[in-house]
C-alpha cells in the first residue's frame, strides 16, 4: 500500500525487521524467455511445499502461509485472525517469547508477518547456510505454539493499541482499506471490520485461541516455500525432517464467500473529525479470479491508475487540477494475484473543500466511459502490458525473494499450481481490445460500484460511515 492514508493499513503487518530490498535479477531480458524454476510436492500430512532455486546470492527466503485470513475469522470476533498473527511470535515448544525474532536477527536475517484477506503469512530472509535453522523454528511453532493467558492478554493490548493508532485516532483512519470492502460487499465474510472492533478483540478467550490454532495452523492448511540459494535434495531432506511428523487437522471447508451481482450504485458518507480535506473512494466489483475478464481488469488497472501516464492521473491531476495524486488498484492489501475471494478495483483521492464531490465523480466518469464505449487502440493495450509486466517482475524481485515467494505461495494455496507464475504474461497477452471493452462494460458500470464520500467534520459530528 502506498500513500499516507493507505499506509494506515500497514498496521496489519507486524513489522519485525528492516525489509531490505535485495532484488533478484531478471532471468532474461526478453519477457518470453523469463522462467521461474518451480518444484512442487506435498507431504503425507498435506503440507504443500514449493522450491524455487536461484544461486545468484547466498541467501534464502522461507515463507509459511496459512489459509486463514480476515474473511473467515469467527463472527463476533472481528480482528481475530490479526490477533492470532501476533500470538505466533509469543513462543513455542523450544523457543521462548520473542526468541524466534532474536534467532533470525542474530543469524543476520530479517523477518515479518502479516494478515491478509485470505491468508496469514510469515517469512524470513537469511544467509543460505541458516536454512535448517529457519525450517526448524517454523516447524517448532507450527507443531506447538505457546498459547497462554498472559500471552493472549498482552497481545490483545498490542492489537487494541494498533486499532487506536491506525484507525480511531488518525486522519483517514480505515479509509478506504477497511471502509470500502465493508460498504461494497453484502456477505459478512467480505464486509466485516477485519481490523477488529475493540470489544471483539477484548472478548477473545483462551480456549478460542487454542481452537483457532488447532484448526487452521496445521500442515494441511499451509504451504511452505523456499526461494534462493539451496540444493533441492538437501532442502527436501530438511523439510521431511522437521515437518513430516506434524499431524494434520480437521480443517473445515471454506464458507461461501460469493457476492451477488451488484445492480445498483452504493453511496456512503463518512464523517472524519481529523481529516484536513475531503476525499472520495470508488470501488468496482472484480470479475472472477483467473477468468479472461480478470486479466483484462488487470490491464485496465494499469491504464486507469498506475503511473504518471494513467488516465485518471492525466484527467484529475494534470488536466483539471482536482487533486495531487491518485491512489488505488486491485487489492489494497496486496496485489491482484494474492487473494482468493471477492475483490475490488479501487481508486481514491483527496481534494479541496471548495470542490464538489460530484465534480470529482464526473471527472472519473469522463475517463471510464470511453473505455466502455469502444475498444481501446492497440498502442494503449501494448503500453498497459509493458507496465504490468514491468511491475510483475519488480514484484518478483522484492525483499530478497519475498515477492516471488508470495506469488508461489498464493498460487499453491489457491490454485494448487505455483507454476502459474510462468503463465501470467501469456494470459495478459491473450487480452484483446474487444475483451477490454466487454470487461469495462460489465465491471466499470456505475451500478457495479460503491462510492464513499469522506467529509471533514467537527469532532462531535464524526460518526461511522452510513449508507445513503
Amino acid at each position: 500500500m502506498q500513500g499516507a492514508r493507505r499506509g494506515a493499513g500497514q498496521g496489519v503487518l507486524t513489522l519485525l525487521g528492516l525489509l531490505l530490498a535485495l532484488a533478484l535479477p531478471a532471468a532474461a531480458s526478453a519477457a518470453e524467455e523469463f522462467h521461474v524454476p518451480v518444484e512442487y510436492y506435498k507431504l503425507p500430512n498435506g503440507l504443500r511445499v514449493v522450491l524455487s532455486q536461484d544461486h545468484t546470492a547466498p541467501t534464502v527466503c522461507v515463507g509459511v502461509y496459512y489459509r486463514i485470513g480476515f474473511r473467515i475469522e469467527p463472527k463476533d470476533r472481528t480482528g481475530f485472525a490479526h490477533l492470532f498473527e501476533h500470538m505466533m511470535f509469543q513462543g513455542s515448544k523450544n523457543l521462548g517469547k520473542m526468541e524466534f525474532i532474536k534467532l533470525i536477527q542474530t543469524n543476520g536475517g530479517i523477518l515479518n508477518g502479516s494478515t491478509r484477506f485470505d491468508f496469514t503469512n510469515y517469512f524470513e530472509v537469511v544467509p543460505s547456510n541458516k536454512l535448517e535453522t529457519i525450517l526448524w523454528a517454523e516447524a517448532d511453532r507450527m507443531s506447538g505454539l505457546a498459547v497462554t493467558e498472559d500471552n493472549l492478554k498482552n497481545q490483545q493490548g498490542v492489537v487494541g493499541n494498533e486499532v487506536k493508532v491506525n484507525v480511531l485516532n488518525r486522519p483517514y483512519g480505515g479509509f478506504p482499506w477497511i471502509d470500502l470492502p465493508m460498504a461494497a460487499n453484502t456477505n459478512w465474510y467480505n464486509a466485516h471490520n477485519f481490523y477488529g472492533d475493540l470489544t471483539d478483540i477484548e472478548a477473545a478467550k483462551l480456549d478460542e485461541v487454542k481452537q483457532f490454532f488447532d484448526t487452521y495452523y496445521a500442515p494441511n492448511n499451509a504451504v511452505l516455500v523456499i526461494v534462493g540459494d539451496f540444493e533441492h535434495a538437501d532442502a527436501k531432506k530438511l523439510v521431511e525432517k522437521y515437518f513430516a511428523a506434524i499431524k494434520a487437522a480437521n480443517v473445515p471447508p471454506q464458507p461461501d464467500l460469493t457476492e451477488p451481482r451488484q445492480e445498483k450504485e452504493k453511496r456512503v458518507v463518512k464523517k472524519d473529525a481529523l481529516a484536513p480535506r475531503p476525499a472520495i473512494a470508488i470501488g468496482y466489483q472484480m470479475p472472477e479470479r483467473n477468468s479472461p475478464e480478470y486479466y483484462a481488469m488487470g490491464l485496465l488497472e494499469q491504464m486507469l491508475i498506475e503511473g504518471d501516464d494513467s488516465l485518471l492521473r492525466q484527467e484529475l491531476v494534470q488536466k483539471r487540477g482536482l487533486t495531487d495524486s491518485i491512489e488505488g488498484g486491485i487489492n489494497m492489501l496486496g496485489n491482484m494475484f494474492n487473494y482468493k475471494g471477492p475483490m475490488l478495483l479501487a481508486a481514491d483521492v483527496t481534494y479541496d473543500p471548495t470542490t464538489k464531490p460530484e465534480t470529482v465523480i464526473e471527472a472519473i466518469d469522463t475517463v471510464i466511459e470511453p473505455l466502455r464505449a469502444k475498444p481501446i487502440d492497440q498502442k494503449s493495450l501494448d503500453r498497459a502490458r509493458v507496465k504490468l509486466r514491468s511491475g510483475l517482475y519488480d514484484t518478483m524481485g522484492e525483499f530478497g525473494g519475498f515477492g516471488l515467494m508470495d506469488l508461489l505461495a498464493s498460487f499453491a494455496l489457491f490454485d494448487d499450481n505455483p507454476a502459474r507464475v510462468n503463465d501470467l504474461v501469456n494470459q495478459f497477452n491473450k487480452v484483446t481490445p474487444e475483451l477490454v471493452q466487454k470487461t469495462a462494460q460489465e465491471y466499470l458500470r456505475s451500478t457495479n460500484r460503491t462510492i464513499i464520500e469522506l467529509q471533514p467534520a467537527p469532532k462531535d459530528a464524526a460518526a461511522p460511515a452510513n449508507n445513503q
